[in-house]
């Protein structure tokens, strides 16, 4: 079982009861060969810290994945070194190595449990694993409501998500686009897309890449749907679920609702545009946003109706707020960074050859070095912030299993 965590989840006292209860649950999961709890962002006095709250709850069989420290920081090195570029912080990189600490200990099934769960319940664990572990399914993922305090929640994916998908699959159907519709139908059939909670048998594990940005949730599920060849999800809880919510910063791209939502745009239309051959025009993402809009309306009635019938609160201005003017915009912010360069260079090349003093220079090869540097260009707006899979790793660095478990019983000597 892996938990990535920063040090606040248990050093802040508003967040500590969240942990606390996670560690009470877990206390008696016999099947749990180990638990590594993935830390970033900590000091070695919260790394010691962290050790005496795990043990406290009299909890045995875990490990201390201390990002920061010597022994870890060594590995992030060596991979960098090898020309894997682990350098995005957050939580792909974290559980990246995570991933790879598991193998390296010869784990058959990993896990993936977020920190901040308010209500985690051991048997949702339990339910996460089962289709691996008991039916032999190489990928699980769970689902839930999100309802607290009487509203709706989950907004990216009822507001962003299901709407976006049902966009791209009115598009690809019309232009019969089997290839492309695929993977839309695949994500679509999930319930809860970007649930945090999954669960993997170690083959398909070791193949998996994994983004490092928020869209990380996103890419999993791309993944899945190119390797995995059974794929289960699961009523992680009956009641409502809930975690931290992330505040909606329209004024800043860089942060919460507004980055996540612009990430996971990004690494929808990367895998289509790069990995699947999409051909987009200019005008593609503006179509987009236009039919986004209209069915993101439509899903607004539908969750107005259902807060109705189900007595419970919804704040319907609120809702037409982030469908028109926070995430249809992020949609044609992601449009734009992604097909600002063919536009430069379609207008450029126009201008100078409609102009008669440009002929020596377009003699000369300019028409070339404009496309040479569109391509480069291209190269950089496509390139997406990912891991490479574990046996990629180790099949260039032979020896990384047993570096990492060197570093793992450094670790348990220091703490």
């Amino acid at each position: 079982m892996i938990i990535p965590l920063l040090a606040s989840e248990y050093t802040d006292p508003s967040n500590l009861p969240v942990f606390e209860n996670i560690l009470k649950q877990l206390k008696d999961v016999t099947y749990l060969s180990q638990i590594i709890f993935g830390l970033d962002r900590a000091k070695e006095k919260d790394a010691q810290g962290l050790t005496e709250l795990v043990r406290s709850y009299g909890i045995k069989n875990y490990l201390i994945q201390w990002n920061e420290g010597p022994g870890f920081s060594g590995i992030y090195r060596q991979l960098n070194e090898a020309g894997f570029d682990i350098d995005e912080p957050g939580k792909g990189k974290n559980i990246f190595l995570s991933f790879g600490i598991a193998i390296a200990l010869g784990a058959e099934s990993i896990g993936l449990l977020d920190a901040d769960i308010r209500t985690f319940k051991r048997l949702q664990l339990d339910r996460l694993f089962y289709p691996v572990v008991a039916l032999n399914y190489d990928f699980s993922k769970a689902y839930y409501a999100r309802i607290q305090g009487n509203e709706i929640y989950g907004r990216v994916k009822r507001l962003l998500l299901d709407p976006l998908l049902l966009a791209l699959k009115r598009k690809f159907t019309e232009s019969k686009e089997e290839k492309m519709l695929g993977m839309i139908e695949f994500l679509l059939n999930f319930n809860y897309q970007l649930s945090g909670e999954v669960a993997f048998n170690v083959d398909l594990l070791k193949r998996m890449r994994f983004a490092t940005n928020w869209g990380i949730e996103i890419f999993t599920l791309i993944e899945v749907y190119r390797k995995a060849s059974s794929a289960a999800q699961v009523m992680f809880s009956k009641k409502p679920f809930d975690h931290k919510h992330q505040e909606v910063s329209q004024e800043d791209q860089t942060k919460g609702l507004n980055r996540m939502v612009i990430d996971i745009v990004t690494t929808l239309m990367h895998a289509l545009i790069i990995e699947e051959g999409l051909e987009i025009s200019d005008t593609f993402f503006r179509g987009l946003a236009v039919t986004y809009q209209a069915l993101g309306e439509e899903q607004i009635k539908k969750y107005s109706d259902d807060a109705s019938f189900s007595n419970l609160n919804y704040e319907r201005d609120r809702e037409e707020y982030l469908v028109k003017d926070v995430f249809r915009n992020s949609i044609l912010q992601a449009g734009e960074t992604l097909t600002e360069t063919y536009r430069i260079t379609e207008r450029f090349l126009r201008l100078v050859n409609s102009h008669s003093d440009f002929k020596p220079f377009l003699e000369n090869g300019l028409a070339e070095v404009i496309l040479n540097v569109e391509r480069k260009t291209e190269e950089k707006v496509f390139e997406m912030p990912q891991t490479v899979s574990w046996e990629r790793v180790s099949n260039k660095l032979p020896r990384i299993y047993y570096d990492l478990i060197e570093v793992v019983e450094e670790e348990k000597r220091r703490f």
